[in-house]
């Protein structure tokens, strides 16, 4: 499998703000929005695997959504093979939508109960036309099963007489109905057993290699992250503050949040745990609703300065592929390495 040089999916200053509930006096109510997605900019190559991290909250899944217009932007643009998707109108979108899918986070929730598998995975092909008898979407439903590597016998059944790795197998299969070429995997694996994640990961791998596919793979498992990702993006309180290839982003980490990540992944090496530096981050994290000024981070930056509370820092590229947004990366100590 080859990367393209070419960017399959561009998001550029990508913004997407909630309201959320009034605060104030009945006379003077004051309007309140989560900015969720705070203007992330990335590029994503076709047959690339793009690791996106961060902690519960950061924005990731929105991130995930708002690309792929489930959630309409507030502001910014996402170019799909060189179009505007922010722009188009639905007509237009649909055409769009049935060659970027989605895997979702929870296999018991993402799956209806009164349907059978047959009918999940049939669902798009339906909605889309894409077979014209029911020998075909028998047969097209039948390959799918046996690429996820699950019993073709299996079409009858409901989701909750399978195991929640089983469940998990069958979105992948409804995800690839319509043949994609971009799909975002939103944590698929945070709701499965330790012993089923390699499995799904290791599958997803198998697929992208016979398909050419390119993902967006959201987690927060830094050491799954590692295994199956080409590149890793960082993101922090809405914004992204790190993007490196996977060599880089494990071994010259240069944002302090990166740092502070890497560093509570745990080694199966005692001799090299034991040297291992912390970085142990004080205070919460603070609300999307009123994000801090300057950088986002400087509230538990362990080497914050006061010019960080003043501006916001931009990505830049210190290395070749490796961007940052911090004032301070380069005089930094060395790295926790894994």
């Amino acid at each position: 499998m080859t990367i393209s040089s070419e960017p399959l999916l561009q998001v550029e200053n990508l913004v997407k703000h909630f309201s959320a509930a009034d605060t104030g006096s009945f006379f003077q109510k004051q309007k309140n929005v989560v900015h969720a997605v705070d203007g992330i900019s990335f590029n994503l190559y076709k047959g690339e695997t793009l690791g996106l991290v961060g902690e519960s909250g950061c924005g990731k899944s929105t991130a995930g959504r708002t690309i792929l217009q489930l959630y309409r932007p507030t502001s910014g643009s996402v170019l799909f093979d060189g179009v505007d998707l922010v722009h188009l109108p639905p007509i237009e979108l649909r055409k769009f939508r049935r060659r970027m899918q989605m895997i979702f986070q929870d296999p018991y929730a993402s799956l209806n109960p009164r349907m059978t598998v047959g009918e999940i995975i049939s669902d798009p092909l339906m909605v889309y036309q894409d077979t014209k008898t029911r020998n075909e979407v028998n047969e097209r439903i039948s390959m799918l099963l046996d690429l996820v590597k699950l019993n073709p016998a299996y079409v009858n059944r409901y989701p909750h007489e399978f195991s929640g790795g089983q469940r998990q197998r069958i979105g992948i299969a409804r995800a690839l109905a319509l043949q994609p070429e971009l799909i975002v995997c939103d944590e698929p694996i945070s709701a499965l057993d330790v012993s089923i994640q390699a499995q799904i990961v290791n599958l997803l791998v198998e697929l992208q290699k016979q398909f050419n596919l390119t993902y967006l793979f959201i987690s927060h498992d830094l050491s799954m992250v590692r295994h199956i990702c080409d590149r890793v993006a960082v993101m922090y309180l809405g914004v992204i503050v790190e993007i490196a290839n996977k060599n880089e982003f494990y071994h010259n980490p240069l944002h302090p949040y990166t740092r502070a990540l890497l560093s509570a992944v745990n080694i199966p090496d005692p001799f090299i745990e034991e040297k291992r530096r912390r970085t142990i981050l004080k205070g919460e994290i603070p609300s999307p609703i009123d994000p801090p000024s300057g950088c986002r981070f400087h509230t538990r930056c362990p080497i914050a300065q006061p010019k960080c509370a003043e501006s916001q820092p931009e990505l830049r590229e210190l290395s070749p592929d490796h961007f940052v947004a911090c004032f301070l990366a380069e005089i930094q100590d060395a790295a926790p390495r894994l």
